[in-house]
């Protein structure tokens, strides 16, 4: 501890120097430490308390805007689809079925919001993040089913094409649906990557894709009126088709690599690994208490849903209590959580030191051994010298 830590003057040191610190003054030192120790401790559950009421507050938002996605999908699907059957036009009549479909997506997203921001119970103890995802996965599969209808759809008219009955009254259906859908759809963006919401991005890029479909109607159907070129009415919704099918392969892509716990930034592992190796960590009271640094053994990081969690193998001294050991994995965790609010659930392993890491046959990661498998592996060993100098010597 420096002159500024504890506030002593230079009379003051020399004093201590000869005399040695008084019972007085190392209480008020230690005083001093736990006040430190509990305002850094305050700081880090202060930030993970503020990351939680983050995550209540996305899955509102979340919630709230996709209850206003289901209503204006549905509004917007069945004007289309009642234009596409007056004016005969299939781009119009895939649009609204389109409409329709990313309407089933929103709700289960919603869905989905709704079930994630439960707690954690008896049968889910790590609580129900995932139920986002995996709603995000239905909602990606949804997308080709209804994808491969309108593609089939738009061949049929491709082979048999006919004119549009009343093309102006189809523009403006498809023109109004797309800058609504537009608005709607990036106003969903901005709130899905504030607060990280894997399903609410899927809903957000299927609402774009959903504003871009109409733009494209709008073109093939301006194209196909004025020019004469009645396939582009089919060929638009060929389009439309070939847009859902990109936008659901990225989202069934990130939910199932997000449901097997792949982790996709592998650098965050090292950067913890580095960081929690740098800071030194303090260990017992009063005159006994002195700082120490861990050595970490490995990193493993899943993500769940908005969340992530992180388990992490420390390395400390076999001979040191086990209180001592509880305060390093305490102060350890705590340093994490504050550095990396976005881990929901640290889980601190020690190990012991003497420890050494051996490699199976089976696979190329390594695992621990603990002291008593050391010996037993000693004793195997003696008991193969011993059996080996018996034959020798028959």
């Amino acid at each position: 501890m420096d002159d500024s830590d504890t506030g002593a003057s230079d009379d003051d040191l020399g004093d201590s120097a000869t005399k040695g610190l008084s019972p007085n003054r190392d209480s008020g030192l230690n005083r001093e430490d736990k006040k430190s120790s509990n305002l850094g401790e305050s700081n880090r559950n202060h930030k993970f308390s503020e990351h939680n009421s983050l995550v209540s507050e996305g899955i509102l938002a979340g919630q709230r805007i996709a209850k206003i996605s289901v209503v204006t999908l549905v509004s917007i699907g069945i004007v289309e689809i009642l234009t596409g059957y007056y004016s005969g036009s299939v781009v119009a009549t895939a649009d609204g079925l389109d409409s329709i479909s990313d309407a089933v997506i929103s709700f289960i997203v919603l869905l989905g919001l709704r079930i994630a921001h439960r707690p954690a119970d008896k049968k889910f103890h790590f609580g129900y993040h995932k139920v986002e995802s995996f709603a995000a996965l239905m909602a990606a599969i949804g997308m080709v089913a209804i994808g491969i209808v309108i593609f089939y759809n738009s061949y049929q008219a491709l082979i048999h094409p006919h004119e549009i009955r009343q093309p102006v009254l189809t523009m403006i259906v498809l023109a109004a649906a797309g800058g609504i859908s537009l608005h709607r759809a990036f106003q969903m963006r901005n709130i899905a990557n504030k607060y990280n919401l894997l399903s609410l991005k899927t809903d957000a890029k299927n609402s774009i894709k959903d504003g871009s479909a109409s733009v494209i109607g709008f073109l093939s159907v301006l194209i196909a009126s004025q020019f004469g070129f009645l396939q582009m009415d089919a060929i638009g919704g060929m389009i439309i088709a070939g847009y859902i099918f990109s936008v659901s392969y990225i989202s069934l892509k990130r939910s199932s690599l997000i449901l097997v716990d792949s982790w996709q930034n592998p650098t965050l592992t090292e950067i913890i690994k580095q960081h929690t190796e740098q800071k030194q960590f303090r260990i017992g009271e009063g005159l006994e208490q002195s700082q120490t640094k861990v050595k970490v053994r490995s990193v493993l990081l899943r993500p769940a849903g908005m969340v992530s969690q992180a388990e992490v193998h420390i390395e400390v001294d076999g001979d040191k209590p086990l209180k001592d050991v509880e305060m390093i994995c305490l102060q350890v965790e705590m340093e994490i959580r504050s550095k990396f609010p976005d881990l929901e659930r640290i889980s601190i392993i020690p190990h012991s030191s003497i420890a050494k890491p051996i490699a199976t046959q089976s696979t190329s990661f390594r695992r621990w051994i603990s002291v008593p498998d050391i010996l037993h592996q000693h004793r195997q060993q003696q008991q193969q010298q011993q059996n080996q100098k018996r034959e020798q010597g028959k």
